[in-house]
């Protein structure tokens, strides 16, 4: 063999040791132990691939194809790029590595110009015949089945008959580019699934083995890709494939036309010459392949350990898909928003972003970009991740702070020491029943009311009667007359004269509050710099404004997570931190996700993200079967864009496989405790922080705990500050999951009264918008808890079920 060492023994120098995407989620399925042993054979597979102890060996027929040594039961099949720059391709049972040979293909893709590779042997026994044993399985190799679950009744839905093993929790990256096999394993012919489908039934008939070449799809798989006949067998292949082969097909099953798929998914991969044509690839210079490939270089110990312990979060800070790639890389000549369902990557591209910004800055001191979200929780969890990314440099020059924190931060500077204390929407409305208690009122209802005073006085910045008169209401649903109008403005001034006296005020005062700060202190700004430019002359850049600070902007770069949930003052609020420059605002969110009531279209309030949206549609957190349920759950209604517009979940789909959700009820609220109870013993095997119950209400999750605790299992409630403690299983109503993931989940009291609750429908008669919007809040709501669960999720009611519930109750609802 050919290297820079000397013989066996001799250490090399310049090792290399990369990391195809993949191989570490074929990794991470094997047994600890074996994992244990990969990781400390990379370690001294950097340090002498040539020490006797790999028994390196170049296999038959193959002219970069070697294995390596891991334990006595597993070796590494590793392919040589060049000298010692090594790719980790596969870990497999010694048993299977000099098995049907002729079946590992790999080479350069001529579409995409990257490497891939595939082992046929398993693809076509995996999902052409998915009942055989895949070339994978031994005895001393334990596949990652779910853990055992109660039986539903024969009325409900049943998992799959042969449950194909789910993935391993977490979301891979999104595909990515495929590669075209070399020279060095010709493929043989592909395995028959039995009889040979009329051409009607195959799924990708109407194209030819040319078009999908020319999509980039890995030729050795697309005999395969020509004869599969159902959904089921293309989410399979797809699991298997390359990421780019899995994203075409999957985008031209849904329908997508060819040209499109051309154009959005190979066309951004490949070179283009002036004329138009593609770059060609040179299918022998591994070297440049590699660059094109989804590839991590293992530096360190901790590196590969990172990928496979760290779980999704681990794989994506390295294999962001070039769709992802390109959302985090590109430069926007101003405000951009990217959307798509639970679990497509809309976090991490804003993380990513963020590293981007910040690796872009000149050298400094002061922290040029904002980090916000929603609430405090996710505010922390964003703020863990990001040093998880780009560690403690990137961190130094970005201040993470959840919205509402951030509007404190700019009252107070304002106003300091003001003492007052803030209240949430729940507490403002009980103070707005007290008041119509006290006073007698009775034409109008506190939750009326206490819309009215949020989405339109506050929403406006209504301050005064007049103001109030000629105030827009479009999408209120209930009319109201110009004398309305005077009796509302009446309530609403005694309201406030009310928190005032209490020492109260509520969040969306303070946001309000804060917005107008910022609103005068950008007109300030653009005062001093229109003088500047008059005088033609620099001014006092250390001038302070109204606020105490000096004048000028507080951030260069704002990144938003769940954009969704801001309020119209939240966003009048950030448009003024920011320039209106290239780069200024990037959002990301979904808007089948909102569970608070902010109705908000982002251009009337000066965030215009016209022609700079995208949208991401595969889903990597849970499986196909969980996630079409979930979808079922929003069947009917419709969802806005944040811009005027309606938004969808079309092309939403999972490569991951498993289990049918599980549809259980009970006589009363009593006997459902004990489902859910003999439900999270059945999942012993999982670990109990990997668990999660989700309720309605508080006192549902405190009976949770309770029957669990007696039950002798030990359950943590999860609050506004998360879960009281670390260990057990994590219980809490629908609106505390929000961004967070389980392997298993249930999600009980799904009962018509609680999901939607039963006040809901006294809007229907009296404001039918209003009734609908509280509706698809509730289904927001439930969506939101069913995506949280990635292995296996159950849904358990008593009485009767809600009526949400209906579409997957259906005869054949998840066939």
């Amino acid at each position: 063999m050919t290297g820079t060492g000397t013989g066996p023994g001799t250490p090399t120098k310049g090792v290399t040791l990369r990391l195809l995407d993949k191989a570490d989620k074929e990794i991470v399925k094997l047994d600890r132990a074996i994992v244990g042993a990969v990781y400390k054979f990379q370690h001294e597979f950097r340090k002498n691939p040539e020490a006797g102890g790999f028994d390196l060996k170049q296999l038959k027929g193959h002219d970069r194809l070697w294995s390596a040594r891991v334990n006595r039961e597993y070796r590494a099949l590793l392919l040589r790029l060049a000298g010692d720059d090594w790719l980790l391709v596969s870990v497999k049972h010694r048993g299977h590595v000099h098995r049907n040979l002729d079946r590992l293909t790999y080479g350069i893709n001529q579409v995409t110009g990257a490497i891939e590779y595939v082992d046929l042997q398993v693809v076509e026994e995996g999902v052409l015949r998915p009942t055989a044993p895949t070339a994978q399985a031994s005895p001393a190799e334990p596949s990652p089945a779910l853990p055992p679950a109660l039986s539903p009744p024969p009325t409900e839905l049943r998992p799959e008959t042969e449950p194909r093993p789910a993935a391993e929790p977490g979301p891979a990256a999104e595909p990515g580019p495929a590669a075209e096999p070399g020279p060095a394993a010709e493929p043989g012919p592909a395995a028959e699934p039995g009889p040979v489908a009329d051409d009607e039934a195959r799924l990708f008939s109407e194209f030819t083995a040319e078009q999908l070449a020319d999509l980039g799809v890995a030729e050795p798989l697309i005999p395969i890709v020509l004869k599969l006949t159902t959904d089921d067998e293309l989410l399979g292949l797809a699991e298997y494939a390359p990421r780019h082969t899995g994203e075409v097909l999957l985008r031209l099953r849904d329908g997508v036309p060819y040209d499109q798929v051309m154009q959005q998914v190979t066309d951004p991969l490949t070179g283009r010459r002036d004329d138009g044509a593609r770059e060609p690839v040179d299918t022998d210079d591994w070297q440049t392949a590699v660059e094109r490939s989804q590839t991590v270089v293992i530096t360190d110990d901790a590196s590969l350990q990172s990928i496979i312990e760290e779980g999704d979060f681990g794989r994506w800070k390295v294999f962001l898909h070039p769709t992802q790639e390109k959302l985090v890389h590109r430069a926007y000549s101003g405000p951009a928003r990217v959307s798509g369902g639970p679990g497509t990557g809309k976090t991490i591209v804003a993380l990513h972003r963020v590293k981007h910004l910040v690796d872009r800055l000149p050298p400094g001191h002061t922290k040029p970009v904002l980090l916000t979200t929603f609430n405090r929780n996710l505010a922390a969890d964003l703020r863990t991740r990001l040093m998880s990314l780009g560690g403690p440099e990137t961190l130094a020059r970005v201040d993470i702070t959840h919205v509402d924190q951030l509007a404190t931060r700019v009252v107070s500077e304002s106003a300091p020491g003001s003492g007052k204390r803030r209240i949430d929407d729940a507490q403002a409305l009980l103070e707005w029943r007290q008041l119509l208690l006290e006073t007698g009122e009775n034409r109008w209802d506190a939750e009326f009311l206490s819309d009215e005073w949020n989405q339109v006085i506050l929403g406006q910045a209504v301050a005064s009667r007049s103001e109030y008169f000629r105030a827009r209401r479009a999408g209120r649903g209930r009319s109201v007359t110009r004398p309305d109008r005077a009796e509302i403005w009446q309530l609403a001034e005694r309201f406030t004269q009310r928190l005032e006296v209490s020492g109260l005020e509520t969040y969306r005062q303070v946001a309000e509050r804060a917005a107008q700060l910022e609103i005068a202190r950008r007109h300030k700004i653009e005062e001093r710099r229109k003088r500047q430019e008059e005088n033609a002359g620099p001014g006092n850049i250390h001038a302070e404004s109204g606020t105490g600070a000096w004048l000028r902007h507080r951030y260069r770069h704002i990144v938003v997570d769940e954009a969704q949930d801001l309020s119209p003052a939240h966003w009048k609020m950030l448009r003024a931190m920011a320039p209106q420059e290239p780069d200024d605002l990037f959002l990301v969110g979904d808007t089948h996700q909102r569970i608070y009531d902010n109705q908000v279209t982002l251009g009337s309030l000066g965030v215009h993200i016209r022609g700079r949206s995208a949208r991401l549609t595969l889903s990597y957190r849970t499986t196909h079967e969980i996630l079409k349920s979930a979808t079922h759950l929003l069947d009917g209604t419709d969802y806005d864009d944040l811009d005027g517009g309606t938004d969808n979940l079309g092309g939403y789909r999972s490569v991951l496989h498993g289990m049918r959700p599980w549809l259980r009820g009970a006589e009363s609220w009593d006997g459902e405790l004990d489902l859910v109870a003999e439900q999270v013993r059945a999942w012993h095997h999982v670990a109990r922080e990997s668990v999660a119950v989700c309720v309605p209400t508080n006192d549902m999750a405190d009976d949770v705990v309770g029957r669990l605790a007696r039950r002798g299992i030990v359950a943590t409630k999860i609050t506004s500050d998360g879960p009281k403690g670390g260990e057990g299983v994590h219980v809490g109503t629908m609106y505390r999951f929000k961004g967070l993931e389980y392997r298993c989940m249930i999600i009980a009291g799904v009962s018509e009264g609680k999901v939607p609750r039963s006040s809901v429908d006294a809007w229907e008669s009296t404001d039918k918008t209003r009734h609908q919007r509280e509706l698809r809040r509730a289904r927001s709501l439930l969506f939101v808890a069913a995506t949280r669960a990635r292995d296996a999720l159950v849904i358990t009611w008593s009485g009767e079920p809600s009526r949400f519930l209906r579409p997957l109750r259906a005869p054949g609802a998840n066939g």
